[in-house]
């Protein structure tokens, strides 16, 4: 299995709750080149419950954005015929995410998240992103992606 997009993220960007390898308590989802469109695969856990039987929205929400930065960054580095590793680093933060639910996510199995970059424009990588479970599609979304600038302030 090839190296995933997150574990490129140098040590200080390295920390988010839906992406971060080094956040022990986050998703630490792994996102990978599939031909034009990224991948990343997550098994929800019993605590990710919204109601009996289904997963909460909010961790959707999450899955789709993560997602989506993950694939901005790659698409970037693609763009620009660079290594994920090379520097300076490309990391993106969420300037808006929009989520379709299409129908009850079902807990207890492995859902697949695929992205696919809509739009690269300066700074900005729209990337549309579904979540399925075995094979349904459950929930799709939109994120507008915005390169963070080298020194992140508040």
């Amino acid at each position: 299995m090839p190296k995933a997009f997150q574990d490129f993220y140098p040590d200080p960007l390295a920390h988010c709750y839906g992406c971060g390898r080094l956040n022990a308590q986050g998703h630490q989802i792994k996102t990978v080149w599939d031909g034009d469109e990224t991948v990343t695969r997550f098994t929800p856990q019993p605590y990710h419950i919204a109601v009996p039987g289904f997963v909460y929205g909010g961790l959707i929400a999450s899955l789709i954005d993560c997602h989506s930065t993950g694939t901005a960054a790659a698409a970037m580095y693609r763009a620009e015929g660079r290594e994920m590793d090379s520097q300076p680093p490309f990391r993106f933060v969420t300037g808006s995410l929009h989520v379709d639910f299409l129908k009850p996510t079902p807990l207890g199995v492995e859902l697949e998240i695929r992205g696919l970059v809509k739009e690269i424009k300066g700074r900005k990588v729209v990337v549309t992103t579904t979540v399925s479970a075995q094979g349904v599609a459950t929930a799709r979304g939109e994120v507008v992606a915005v390169q963070m600038p080298e020194h992140f302030d508040a």
